[in-house]
């Protein structure tokens, strides 16, 4: 089975704002944090980790470390 190279990966709005997700799309990528696959937006500012549930796990910038897990949808 091929691995899937593009998700929607949802943002939740301000709190209290009432206000629908942000979604944004990404790619893999060749790298890997903790074994899994790192994916990247076209601008390069957002990378994740995503399992095979849809749980995108949010990757700091500065250290790698994970720190917020959202909604991820394949996409074709």
């Amino acid at each position: 089975m091929n691995p899937v190279k593009r998700y929607a990966v949802s943002l939740p709005g301000p709190i209290g704002a009432h206000a629908p997700a942000r979604v944004v799309v990404v790619h893999r990528t060749a790298r890997t944090a903790s074994g899994a696959p790192v994916y990247i937006n076209q601008d390069g500012d957002f990378k994740v980790t995503i399992d095979e549930l849809g749980a995108a796990q949010l990757l700091d910038g500065d250290d790698g470390a994970q720190c917020q897990c959202l909604h991820a949808v394949a996409l074709p």
